[in-house]
């Protein structure tokens, strides 16, 4: 398969963008690619790269488009929106459009406010919720991705009590000192934790489904034991359901699970495929942010109308009966598929809902500890030899593959068959 043009931009990139790169992992160091794959163009579950190069994509843009590409509800909405105007810094009745359709669908929140990314709802929650508890301490989990906030880029020291270290240079020791970290799925260390230092913490942020070291889905107990110990301790807890919203059920994670926190932030399939996040909650607790109380968060761009209608738009079609039992069934089938193919090889497979990672370790893989065990040169033999039989998919062992409603019965099975072909030589 040739790369050629692929690699000449990435030379060019290299002159102009730190690494070539506008996010690190799309730089393919993680299946030790030379340069990373330009995308050219996309249609309903495909995606050609610059030179030319189709392939089946299970990425969807690392999650939104769970429609695919080209949806014609979607892209009509967007055409209708575009003589109208990009951008107002004003309100717009799209922002109610889609915050009325958030409220609708997750349990948990009450009222909502549109940011522009993961990162700055994530941000935004731990604001509010150590605005509301006059506390200072966060608790987060290893393993659990919540955006480049310098409290969340935080790794244990001597142990969770004592010390967090920060885990990148530029966020000072200050920053981190208020994030105490433990293990996911961790359930007797989430009770000492709280026993030992619960008047002092705001808020319990934590992945419902951990999708950034790979899919772990909770044990039974954690976000059950998460939800009473922060009512016990009047802390709040946050599920940031970025990944998880409208991806494992309707109403997220907590709905699939059954699960109800005070704080829930999003991005991803609420923007469509376009740039957006929101957090939002229990009313009392969004009432404190600005104007009505006094914790600020502001964005220039936020309920921009492109990304509110494209959300709008699909959270439109995913609301239809039967969607979501239509890609439960559908990424079952992917999975089942894997796992034929993998036949007696040592890997895991972790899904849950419409995501899922193929874990090339032996099971069970519950924590980032037992993530880390995968062999990641494997994995990236495996990505190289997806990508020469037409299938791309996430150039990291520890993302997720995304389950797209576009994928065919041919995808599936150029899938299952590539995969099996790598088995069968190794």
């Amino acid at each position: 398969m040739n790369f050629e043009t692929s690699a000449r931009l990435f030379e060019e990139a290299l002159r102009y963008i730190p690494g070539g790169v506008n996010s690190p992992v799309r730089a393919m160091k993680g299946v030790g690619m030379p340069h990373p794959l330009f995308i050219a163009r996309a249609r309903g579950a495909h995606v050609w790269d610059a030179d030319g190069n189709e392939y089946v994509d299970f990425v969807s843009s690392w999650g939104p488009m769970i429609l695919g590409w080209g949806h014609p509800q979607v892209v009509q909405r967007l055409r209708a929106v575009l003589d109208d105007g990009t951008s107002f810094g004003a309100p717009t009745a799209l922002e109610i459009e889609l915050a009325r359709l958030i409220c609708e669908a997750v349990p948990s929140i009450e009222l909502v406010r549109m940011v522009n990314s993961g990162t700055e709802a994530t941000m935004s929650a731990v604001r509010v919720a150590r605005g509301a508890t006059g506390r200072e301490k966060i608790v987060k989990f290893v393993g659990c991705y919540h955006g480049h906030s310098d409290a969340f880029l935080a790794a244990a020291g001597s142990g969770v009590l004592t010390l967090s270290l920060p885990d990148s240079p530029g966020v000072t020791r200050g920053t981190t000192a208020d994030t105490l970290l433990l293990e996911y799925n961790d359930v007797a260390g989430l009770e000492a934790l709280f026993e030992e230092r619960g008047e002092e913490i705001a808020c319990l942020i934590v992945e419902p489904v951990a999708g950034n070291m790979g899919v772990v889905p909770p044990a039974p107990g954690f976000l059950e034991t998460a939800r009473r110990l922060c009512t016990e301790y009047d802390a709040v807890l946050v599920f940031d359901e970025v990944i998880t919203g409208f991806r494992v059920a309707w109403g997220g994670a907590q709905e699939r699970f059954g699960v109800i926190p005070d704080l829930t932030t999003l991005g991803k399939i609420i923007g469509g495929g376009l740039p957006v996040g929101a957090f939002g909650g229990r009313r009392e607790l969004m009432e404190t942010v600005a104007p009505l109380g006094s914790t600020y968060q502001a964005g220039t761009l936020a309920g921009n109308p492109l990304a509110m209608v494209a959300g709008a738009a699909t959270l439109g079609v995913l609301s239809e009966p039967g969607v979501y039992e239509g890609l439960e069934a559908l990424a079952a089938r992917v999975e089942s598929g894997l796992r034929a193919a993998v036949g007696e090889t040592a890997v895991t497979i972790n899904r849950v809902g419409g995501m899922l990672t193929m874990f090339f370790c032996e099971g069970p893989v519950a924590s980032w500890a037992d993530a880390k065990r995968a062999d990641t040169t494997a994995y990236a033999r495996y990505h190289r030899h997806m990508l020469e039989h037409g299938v791309y998919l996430a150039p990291s062992q520890y993302e997720a593959t995304m389950v797209s409603l576009a994928l065919t019965d041919d995808d599936l099975r150029r899938a299952q068959e590539a995969t099996a072909a790598f088995f069968a030589a190794a």
